[in-house]
This record gives C-alpha cells, structure tokens and sequence, in this order.
C-alpha cells in the first residue's frame, strides 16, 4: 500500500462521508469526506462519486505540501500520519510546527508526542481531536 492508501483508510475512520454540507465543529462547511473549500455552502449535495474524486484530490494534496514541508525521509506509514494531519488542520499549521521541525531533525519519536498537541477547536479541547492525534501519533511510530 502506498501512503495515500495508508492515509485515505485512516482519514476516513474519524471523517466518515457527508453527502450533504454541513457545518463541522468549527462552523466550517464541510461535504464528502471532510473536504472544504469556498464552493462548499449550506444545502450543497454530492454523489458518491464526487465524494470520492474531491477526497483523493484533498489527500494528493496534502501530500504535496507535507513532501515540500518534510525534508528527511520517511516510511508509507510516517508520510500517511502526516497527510492525514495536513488534511484536518491545513498545510500552513503542519510548516510551522514543532512537529514539522522534529521530523526534519529526524527525531521521530518526539516529533510523534507533538500530534496530540493539536486537539483544539476554537480554544476548546475536542476529545474526537485528540483521539485522532493519538491515533496520528500510532501511526507514526509504527513507520518508525
């Protein structure tokens, strides 16, 4: 399996799939699996097969700007953590990270205690949060 596979099965245990917007935690509007954008809006309603297309675009995406950002290599596993934490919180947050610095210093296992750190919304600690960075963070170190 390749990190984008490894990713798409992880993503979508904490993502699911809406086929109707919605607005998540964060009062963002959401459809498909978690995908976002200024062409999603309250009342937006896809098929299966737009869910699919726009969520493999958002994990390729996050992949790329995860590969711009990393500059050490890493595991399938490793590359899936990290995709999947670029998808939820955006790719300007993982650039400027403590976890982005440690996984370039290639200190994996620091870097690994850095997921759970992110499991706020708005201020307010989100136990769906961090229950998916610990589960980042597994993920992780099983490539390591």
């Amino acid at each position: 399996m390749s990190a984008i596979d490894f990713a798409a099965a992880f993503v979508r245990q904490f993502e699911g799939c809406q086929l109707q917007a919605y607005a998540d935690v964060g009062g963002v509007q959401t459809i498909g699996v978690g995908h976002t954008g200024p062409e999603v809006h309250e009342g937006l309603i896809w098929t299966d097969y737009q869910a699919e297309q726009a969520f493999l675009s958002d994990l390729k995406h996050a992949l790329n700007e995860a590969q711009k950002a990393v500059s050490v290599a890493l595991t399938d596993r490793q590359w899936a953590a990290v995709i999947s934490f670029v998808f939820n919180l955006g790719a300007g947050a993982f650039r400027g990270s403590t976890l982005c610095r440690l996984i370039n210093q290639s200190k994996f296992i620091d870097a690994a205690k850095q997921f759970p750190l992110w499991d706020h919304v708005d201020g307010e600690e989100s136990k769906g949060l961090l229950r998916r960075r610990f589960s980042e963070a597994a993920l992780f170190l099983e490539g390591t």
